[in-house]
């Protein structure tokens, strides 16, 4: 598997979901948008995804699977793709960091580590 750090850069923004949360029982939900441009010349196609999540307590939950929110995009050079879902964290901090599988055109396997970033209540934020 070959990797693409300098062809691919990946952008991440979280938020905290206020509406969604209730503190009370530990549920406090996050949104994250990615974004992922392809600055390399080949087209890529994302097939699947790996999260490590990990609340303020240490604990972690992985995730697999296939594309991302039911998708498997194509992503020209020169383009980007974004997209937004959720997180349900037991604390109002915690982290994400993962790595997508890509391919191109000739089918060659390529790991896009995926870098850290935080999810918080801005409060929490130092």
């Amino acid at each position: 598997m070959k990797s693409l750090l300098s062809q691919v850069y990946i952008k991440s923004h979280s938020i905290y979901i206020k509406s969604q949360s209730i503190p009370i029982v530990n549920r406090y939900v996050f949104a994250y948008t990615i974004t992922i441009h392809n600055l390399g010349k080949k087209i890529l196609q994302l097939i699947s995804r790996y999260w490590t999540i990990t609340n303020g307590n240490g604990q972690k939950t992985q995730i697999y699977g296939e594309g991302v929110i039911g998708k498997k995009p194509y992503i020209r050079p020169g383009n980007d793709f974004h997209y937004t879902s959720g997180a349900i964290l037991e604390t109002p901090i915690g982290i994400m960091q993962g790595h997508y599988i890509m391919i191109d055109e000739k089918n060659n396997v390529y790991h896009v580590d995926i870098p850290i970033f935080r999810l918080a209540i801005k409060t929490y934020i130092h």
